[in-house]
C-alpha cells in the first residue's frame, strides 16, 4: 500500500540521512559500539547537517519545523542500517521540547544556538536508583540559597542516556518535599552545567543493547546551580514531564516499528542467499509463512505509527493513544525480530550480523519511556477500568 504520511521534502531528507549513514556512520559503527559511545565529532556533523535544528525556531538558528515526521525519518533510516546516532535522539526528541516550551527567552537565546550546532549536547536525568517509574518518589533535592541566587543540588541519577558526554543535563529534583495530598508536587527542573563543581559522572553503564549510546550514573554533591537555570516554574515539573510523554512514547513506537521493518529486510536478504540441504532457505514453506506473518505485523505497526504521527502533528495525540501505540509496537516488535533472528539460524546469534544488534536493541523499548505494564494501566484507565 502507498504510504501517505510523508511528502517529497521528507523523502529528500530521507535520502540525505541515508547517504550520511552510509558514508559517515556505517564504516565506524562497530568501533563505536565496542567503545560504548560515538565521537563528539559526530554530533558536530549532525549539527552541520541541520539535524539538531529541525524543530528549533529560525531566530535561534534552526529550521522552524513543527512536524515530528523528520525525526521519524531519522529513526527509520538508522534502524534500516542497524545503527544509531548515539545519544542524539535524547538531545532532540526529549530535551528540546522542554527547552522550547518552558525555557525563558533569555534561556533560549543562551542555549539554543549551541544546541543546534552540536557544541552543547544535552541529556535529561529523571530516574534514580530504587525509584524506577515512580518519578514522584525521587530523592534528589535542590535548596534555594538564602540570597536567592542559586540552588544547592544533592542526589544521584541512573540510566541517563547521553550522560557521559552531555554539556548540560536537565535534572529533575525536589525543591520542596511531597505532601500527603500531592506526592507529585515540589518537583523542578534545573539545567545543570556538567562542568560544575560537585557534579560527577559515575559508571558508564554496560548495556545489553544500544551499545553505541553512552548511558551513565550521575551524582551531585552540593552543586551550585544559578537560579536563572531553573526551567519553567519551581515545583511544576511533574506536569511538564507528563506533557511530553506522548511524543516520547510515540518516538519509541516509531523506533520499534522501524527495527521490525529492518529485521524483515535483513531476514529476507539472508534466506535468499543461504542454502540448506542444497536449497535456498527462502524456498521452504516455513520460511515463506514466517516472513509473510512478519510482513503483515510490520504493516500493522506502520499503520499505527503513521496514524499517531498525524495525530501528534495535529495536536490530537492523547497520552492513552501514545501508550497504546507504544504497547502494541514494542510487544509485537519483540516477536517479529525474534522470528527473523531464528531464520538466520546460528548466524543470527553472531553480532557481525545486524539482526543480533536489533534483537538486543529492541528489548529496552518495553522498559524505557514507561514499561509495558504502565502502558497497559494507562490504556485500561482510559477505558474506564
Amino acid at each position: 500500500m502507498r504510504r501517505t504520511v510523508f511528502n517529497e521534502d521528507h523523502e529528500a531528507f530521507r535520502q540525505t540521512i541515508r547517504d550520511f549513514i552510509r558514508s559517515e556512520v556505517a564504516p565506524h559503527y562497530e568501533q563505536w559500539s565496542e567503545q560504548g559511545y560515538v565521537p563528539r565529532s559526530l554530533y558536530k556533523q549532525l549539527g552541520e547537517l541541520g539535524i539538531f535544528g529541525i524543530e528549533v525556531p529560525e531566530e535561534y538558528g534552526g529550521a522552524g519545523e513543527t512536524s515530528f515526521k523528520f525525526n521519524a525519518v531519522i529513526s527509520e533510516e538508522c534502524a534500516r542500517a542497524g545503527v544509531s546516532f548515539g545519544g542524539s535522539s535524547v538531545h532532540t526528541a526529549l530535551c528540546l521540547p522542554y527547552l522550547l516550551k518552558y525555557g525563558s527567552e533569555e534561556q533560549k537565546r543562551r542555549w539554543l544556538p549551541s544546541f543546534v550546532s552540536g557544541e552543547m549536547m544535552t541529556a535529561i536525568a529523571m530516574t534514580e536508583p530504587g525509584t524506577g517509574s515512580d518519578l514522584a518518589g525521587m530523592k534528589t533535592t535542590a535548596k534555594l540559597s538564602e540570597d536567592g541566587t542559586h540552588y544547592v543540588l544533592n542526589g544521584a541519577k541512573t540510566f541517563i542516556t547521553g550522560g557521559v558526554q552531555a554539556d548540560r543535563v536537565l535534572v529533575c529534583c525536589r525543591t520542596a518535599p511531597p505532601s500527603a495530598e500531592d506526592r507529585r508536587g515540589g518537583i523542578s527542573i534545573l539545567v545543570v552545567d556538567t562542568k560544575s563543581e560537585g557534579y560527577a559522572v559515575g559508571r558508564k553503564l554496560d548495556k545489553l543493547g544500544l551499545r553505541a549510546s553512552d548511558t551513565a550514573e550521575l551524582s551531585f554533591t552540593d552543586v551550585k546551580v544559578p537560579a536563572r537555570d531553573l526551567l519553567g516554574e519551581e515545583g511544576k515539573a511533574f506536569s511538564y514531564l507528563t506533557h511530553n510523554l506522548p511524543q516520547e512514547r510515540l518516538g519509541i513506537a516509531i523506533g520499534a516499528y522501524a527495527q521490525s521493518a529492518a529485521a524483515v529486510r535483513f531476514a529476507h536478504e539472508y534466506v535468499k542467499e543461504r542454502t540448506v540441504f542444497g536449497k535456498e532457505v527462502a524456498s521452504f514453506q516455513n520460511t515463506k509463512f514466517v516472513l509473510a506473518d512478519c510482513k503483515s505485523d510490520v504493516d500493522a505497526m506502520q499503520a499505527v505509527v503513521d496514524r499517531a504521527l498525524e495525530a501528534l502533528d495535529a495536536g490530537e495525540l492523547t497520552p492513552a493513544d501514545a501508550a497504546s501505540a507504544k504497547l502494541f509496537t514494542t510487544e509485537l516488535a519483540a516477536k517479529v525480530i525474534d522470528k527473523c533472528l531464528q531464520l538466520h539460524g546460528g548466524y543470527g546469534y553472531m553480532l557481525e550480523y545486524p539482526i543480533a544488534g536489533l534483537y538486543a536493541d529492541t528489548r529496552v523499548t518495553r522498559i524505557y519511556g514507561g514499561t509495558s505494564e504502565v502502558m497497559r494501566s494507562i490504556v485500561a484507565k482510559s477505558m474506564g477500568l
